[in-house]
């Protein structure tokens, strides 16, 4: 199974932005981690800054990938670009967030992506990406 996972903005700083919020761990150790509990599985990681690029990610994974764990980071709240391509393609997509959007400000509590995710898990840290994986999975048993 090959599982591709994208972050969106300032997510490469994870680790070193707002540790009250994302925690101290950056995603390198969250990638190592996944690898070693799944090492018959296939996980690519990318990460972008710039919408276009996560459209282009997410096409691509369309097309190579069984499924997709993406964190759009503030895209989430306003990319119908990104919520357009996560339509366009056949595979699920499974959306996390690190913390949960829905307590936080106002402006957060809407997702344009979310809808055309197969699923959304947010609030329970990095742990959510394991939790994703787990999803994608069990819709291929």
């Amino acid at each position: 199974m090959k599982i591709t996972i994208i972050n969106g903005p300032n997510l490469n700083l994870l680790g070193r932005r707002e540790p009250e919020i994302y925690g101290n761990e950056g995603f390198e150790t969250v990638i190592n981690a996944l690898q070693t509990r799944y090492p018959g599985m296939t996980i690519t990681y990318n990460q972008s800054n710039v919408e276009g690029e996560l459209v282009n990610m997410l096409q691509e994974a369309g097309e190579s990938s069984d499924g997709v764990i993406l964190n759009p980071g503030g895209y989430t709240h306003t990319s119908v670009a990104i919520a357009d391509a996560i339509a366009a393609i056949s595979i699920p997509v499974i959306e996390v967030h690190i913390s949960n959007i829905l307590s936080r400000e106002e402006f957060r509590h809407k997702s344009l992506t979310g809808p055309y995710c197969r699923g959304t898990i947010m609030g329970l840290g990095v742990d959510g990406y394991r939790l994703a994986i787990e999803a994608l999975m069990s819709f291929y048993v």
